[in-house]
């Protein structure tokens, strides 16, 4: 009897090793060796008396954080997948009581009361609580009868994801808040709605175009604002375009997309006579007649929505007047809401302020390091404006420019193609997934690590804002090398025991 079920126990522990994608953790372990090549290459010092093994040296200590990662990794994937699941509720509610305690316990760090002071360490409990989110909206999705298009089961979804957000944001972490937005393209994946990603894009567009041409005049008019008016015409055609594509499947719908195409080409002739009208006959804000367009094509399909009974007119009624009214706070979130530091990285990645010492410095130095490394690199720790210290947290937040400084164009293209390949292999196996809640999770994981790797190397070539964000498996620091962990390695276990049930 027991000869029978040590063979059992045996076989499974067999069976779970089998079924472990090895690929992914090959790719897992070549990152860990490239980051702690930069983390060398960032923090090495040729007058320091320490090598880069020593332990009192930032590369020295990464190697505990890469050695502490693996056993995490391998304890990760000695529990059972099923005991994972039954945790989930618990975890996030763990996390959530830690974020809301968190601005209590933690000593300030550069302004942010994110990080509780352990011993000789410090824990960012932001980077861990995601892994807890994840788990949570993988559980809640996949019990029976849960959809997201309706609409109770989508505010749920928000909710779980928002208020750990708002948690954070109270620990003065905007950034770390930031990446939590990422869950939404789990949502899209699992049936969101695409106009509901629409809008939160539209929302950018209309910030970006009105914020960077807030004080360019439009045609040489003074009185009117060129973002202003780019801005009411996106509202314009961003709203019938909308009603000709959701209204396509209403009956007579031929007909509606004619008539409403024609209002477009209306709308559009108004504006041009009241633009013209100002150029050539009184100065005066001619935007302000696009505005009233605005205004009247919501009223009209509010009008053919009561008139038709179709509820997306409707809904594409209060998407015009809430694209308006959003576009009118802009203002008054730039200059009220956000933080001077935040207002100025906003407009030095629009190119309204130059500030080259202040926040602008960041970014100037890290293109530098990333171009004087041209195709190949200057080698291994001979990055002179790394060693010089030029770029600030050039071993955390701008760990890129470290990589483009010693290994140049082909070892940035190779640090790429590692993250592209570890998300295209987390897209196979979240998509092989046999249960909603692996599928679930899997998404969650490699969203997170897509916003991640886009928005670091993004802000590190001045592409995206500067919102202090870690590069996976690269920058330094345990916080972030063990949250990541834990987020890739619990997928690897929920594959593995759907793998291993499959056999």
């Amino acid at each position: 009897m027991k000869q029978a079920k040590n063979n059992k126990q045996k076989k499974e522990a067999t069976s779970l090793w089998s079924s472990i994608d090895w690929p992914t953790i090959f790719i897992y372990v070549v990152l860990l060796a490239l980051g702690w090549m930069s983390v060398c290459g960032a923090s090495y010092d040729f007058d320091q008396a320490a090598g880069i093994l020593d332990f009192s040296t930032r590369s020295g200590m990464q190697i505990v954080w890469i050695g502490s990662s693996l056993i995490l990794a391998f304890l990760i994937l000695m529990i059972d997948d099923r005991v994972i699941e039954s945790l989930s509720y618990i975890i996030y509610i763990c996390f959530l009581g830690l974020l809301f305690a968190t601005p209590f316990l933690a000593h300030e760090i550069k302004g942010s009361m994110s990080w509780i002071k352990i011993g000789n360490f410090s824990v960012q409990p932001a980077e861990f609580a995601k892994f807890g989110v994840a788990l949570c909206l993988a559980k809640v999705m996949s019990t029976y009868g849960f959809d997201v298009r309706k609409w109770r089961d989508f505010v749920i979804c928000v909710a779980l994801i928002v208020v750990p957000m708002g948690l954070i944001v109270m620990q003065k972490e905007t950034g770390s808040a930031l990446v939590y937005s990422a869950f939404f393209l789990m949502l899209y994946r699992e049936g969101m709605p695409g106009s509901i990603l629409f809008v939160a894009i539209a929302a950018v567009v209309y910030f970006v175009v009105g914020v960077r041409y807030a004080d360019t005049p439009l045609w040489g008019i003074e009185q009117m604002s060129l973002g202003h008016g780019l801005v009411m015409l996106l509202i314009q055609v961003f709203t019938i375009g909308l009603a000709i594509v959701l209204g396509g499947k209403e009956q007579g719908a031929r007909n509606k997309r004619m008539d409403l195409g024609k209002i477009l080409l209306y709308t559009l002739a108004i504006d041009a006579a009241a633009i013209l009208f100002a150029r050539y006959v009184y100065p005066c804000n001619a935007v302000w007649a696009m505005v009233v367009a605005c205004g009247a094509l919501a009223l009209y399909l509010l009008y053919l929505s009561l008139r038709d009974r179709a509820i997306s007119y409707c809904l594409i009624s209060l998407f015009t007047l809430g694209s308006m009214v959003f576009y009118y706070s802009t203002d008054f979130v730039l200059n009220r809401v956000l933080e001077a530091h935040q207002q100025t990285r906003i407009q030095v990645l629009l190119g309204l302020k130059d500030d080259p010492r202040g926040v602008g410095y960041n970014v100037i130095q890290a293109k530098i390091a990333i171009g004087s490394g041209g195709l190949e690199g200057k080698g291994f720790l001979n990055g002179t404006q790394t060693k010089l210290k030029y770029v600030p947290e050039q071993d955390t937040d701008f760990i890129f420019c470290t990589v483009g400084e010693e290994e140049g164009f082909i070892g940035c293209a190779i640090v790429l193609l590692l993250f592209l390949s570890l998300i295209l292999r987390l897209l196979h196996l979240a998509e092989r997934q046999p249960y909603t809640f692996g599928r679930v999770y899997g998404y969650c994981v490699l969203s997170i690590f897509l916003f991640h790797v886009f928005i670091n190397v993004g802000m590190v070539l001045g592409l995206t804002p500067v919102i202090g964000i870690p590069l996976p498996f690269f920058s330094y620091g345990g916080s972030s090398l063990w949250g990541f962990t834990i987020l890739l390695f619990i997928f690897l276990r929920i594959d593995a025991g759907a793998g291993r049930l499959q056999r």
